[in-house]
Parts: structure tokens; sequence; C-alpha cells
């Protein structure tokens, strides 16, 4: 469940294995009744994660514009991300997940950001982050670990962009992304809600997946403001095998 908030009221997903749901109060309403959490964010929280974790980096989440945030990477003794356009040849680190796959790799990072990272910041239990790239990883690990069940049921939460205003904007990347993990997952067998469905019958919609991130809001924001090798790296579909997991505040791959 997320923690720092009251619980939302919501009808349940029925008894699905698999649920459904948008942004950190989808989250909310649905991690009071299941113990894993899948957070996706395509552009680019997770997928920066896996790239990190998958060449070695333990990535901390942080909730966005956490004013602690240089405080809290001296005392994990993580190096703290900067904002895109922040980064410089010395300090390369940052949510570009183009430039996290030449940059040196360090034992920790602490990476901000306003969606996936402030869920997954705020969440309990089980958290995995998934993305395209490491979509069919991430459905495998969860149904032989024996989640995703409706004894064990997971949520897959899409993370969404924010509108000036601070209110959720559904975003085309993150349907995608969710699509494609609840999509391997129907192939291993799991149940999923009416809300999964729908989401996987979305994704499988997109003859061209790489083209539709192009296209996108998310996608032609970051090309515009000459980050087009983000949106190709976010698009490379199961590319990565790591499967990152929440543990002791950062992630690390899953045995």
């Amino acid at each position: 469940m997320l923690s720092d908030s009251a619980p939302v009221s919501m009808p349940a997903q029925s008894s699905a294995g698999v649920r459904f749901d948008w942004g950190v109060l989808g989250a909310r309403a649905l991690t009071t009744e299941t113990s894993v959490v899948v957070v996706v964010d395509v552009l680019s929280f997770c997928t920066a994660v896996s790239v990190a974790v998958g060449r070695g980096t333990a990535v901390l989440p942080i909730a966005f514009g956490d004013e602690s945030a240089a405080q809290v990477a001296r005392d994990r003794d993580a190096v703290l991300a900067a904002g895109r356009r922040g980064a410089t040849p010395e300090h390369p680190w940052s949510l570009s997940p183009a430039a996290l796959l030449t940059a040196p790799v360090v034992p920790r990072l602490l990476l901000p950001s306003p969606n996936g990272s402030t869920i997954s910041a705020l969440a309990s239990g089980v958290v995995v982050a998934a993305c395209l790239r490491n979509a069919s990883a991430v459905a495998g690990w969860l149904w032989h670990q024996g989640h995703c069940t409706s004894a064990n049921p997971a949520v897959v939460v899409a993370a969404g962009e924010l509108w000036p205003d601070g209110s959720l904007r559904p975003a085309v990347e993150d349907l995608l992304g969710a699509g494609a993990v609840m999509a391997a997952l129907a192939d291993h067998g799991a149940s999923l809600s009416a809300e999964a469905q729908v989401t996987v019958a979305a994704y499988r919609g997109i003859t061209h997946v790489a083209t539709a991130l192009r296209g996108c809001a998310s996608g032609q924001e970051l090309i515009g403001s000459g980050f087009a090798e983000d949106v190709e790296v976010a698009s490379a579909i199961d590319a990565d095998t790591v499967v990152p997991v929440l543990s002791g505040g950062a992630f690390t791959a899953a045995a």
C-alpha cells in the first residue's frame, strides 16, 4: 500500500490476479488489497531504472520536489541524478536512459521524478519497476514468484504525467508499457480485471509501438527538447532481462 495517505474508497477490481489503475491515487486505491505494486513509467523513470540496474547500479527512488534529496544522497552514499538539462560531462547521471547507458557505473544513484519515482517511494510491499524494455522479464518473475493470482494479486500502476495544476494526465507510453507487462502475464495464465484487459487490448492493437512512442505527446516533447534517443531507448521492447525490485530503499536486480 502507499504510505502517508488516507485510504481511497473505490470498488475493488473483483478477484482478478492482475489489476490496473493510474497514478498515485490509483495505486493508493488498489494497493489496500494487494501486496505487489508494479510501477510503469516509460518516459522515463522505470526505463532509467531498468538500464541502470541492468548495469549494476542500485537506484533509490525519492518523491519529486523533496528538498532533502541532496542530504538523502549524502546519507545513503549515493550520486544524486541531475535533471536532463543539468547533466554535464563531469556529472552525466540524469533521468535520461540514453545517458545512463553510457555513464560510468556508480554503486548507488538517487533518481527523483514526479511520477514513477514518487509512486515507488510511497509504496510498500513488493515494488517492481517495469517498462517496455523489461516487460516480459517482469511478468515471468512475478508469475514464477507466485504473484498475480486471485489469492496473491498484483496491481500494475501506470504512472502517467502531470498537468501544470498537479492533476493526472494519462500517458500513452505508460498505457503501452503496462499493457506489455499484463499481456505477458495473461500469456502465463494470469486472470486480468476488466481494466487490465482493456489496457492489454490497447497494447495489442498497436502494430508499431516505437512509432506510437515517437508520436505521442510525451515522446514529441522529448524529441523537441533534443532527447530523441531517450524515446528510442524506451521503445526497445524486451531489450533488458533485469527485474528491478525495491529492497532496503533501493531498486536492485531480483535473483
